[in-house]
């Protein structure tokens, strides 16, 4: 069994406890045993090979080998700040932004906003989140932060970060300069119908940079995507 799982906490003493749902998982559905084997990950950059010691109804213990060496911390922060799409784009948008490896996702309260980013729909979406780190391999969770209004998100980052605005008729992202080699970068994308002309006056204000991702107007989870795949290691 090569199965991951995510612990809430780091093994203690060479032993480690799963819990909830990760414990079900393992114990109902996959029919774990004792001695089998799998991987253990922190959702903080840390992996451990672990042994099945007992199994109860609701948990699992393990007995976990020395720690794999962390993942290599990412060339840049990439943040995507996203005025949520509707019902289950949200869930596909995260898990393919937690695959390519952005550092956290910001919802916008913005004026032509959809979706509400209740206390349940995020933690629905850090469940996702789990999900698809034990599919590809991330050890790091992807962040679902609170929402935040625009202006109070632009204020909130520090100054050396590259703003980017995701726009028809922006700058294309590989133009020559248009990146900073190291900086971290907040890319906002705006709602299904657009950011404002207030909106997009506060992010300019802001310092933020209009970009454009092709020819064709994007969904709200294409352009998070879009955004994603083009900044991180880059």
């Amino acid at each position: 069994m090569a199965e991951r799982f995510h612990v809430t906490a780091a093994p203690t003493a060479g032993r480690a406890l799963l819990q909830g749902d990760e414990a079900r998982h393992l114990a109902k559905v996959l029919r774990g045993r004792v001695g089998d084997e799998v991987t253990l990950f922190d959702g903080r950059g840390r992996e451990w090979p672990a042994r099945i010691t007992a199994i109860d109804r609701d948990r699992v213990a393990l007995e976990t080998g020395e720690p794999r060496p962390p993942d290599p911390p990412p060339a840049r922060r990439v943040v995507i700040a996203v005025a949520l799409p509707k019902g289950d784009r949200q869930k596909w948008m995260v898990e393919k932004l937690t695959e390519l490896g952005a550092t956290a996702l910001m919802p916008l309260e913005t004026t032509r906003g959809v979706a509400e980013a209740t206390a349940g729909a995020r933690a629905r979406l850090e469940r996702v989140v789990i999900e698809a780190c034990k599919q590809c391999g991330r050890n790091t969770l992807l962040e679902i932060a609170e929402p935040q209004p625009l202006d109070r998100l632009l204020a909130a980052f520090p100054a050396a970060t590259q703003r980017l605005v995701a726009h028809p008729g922006g700058a294309p992202l590989d133009a020559d300069g248009m990146l900073a080699p190291t900086a971290d970068v907040l890319a906002l994308v705006g709602p299904e119908g657009g950011f404002t002309d207030a909106e997009l006056a506060a992010a300019a204000a802001a310092g933020a940079t209009r970009i454009g991702l092709g020819p064709h107007v994007l969904r709200v989870e294409t352009a998070a995507i879009a955004l994603a795949a083009r900044l991180v290691g880059r």
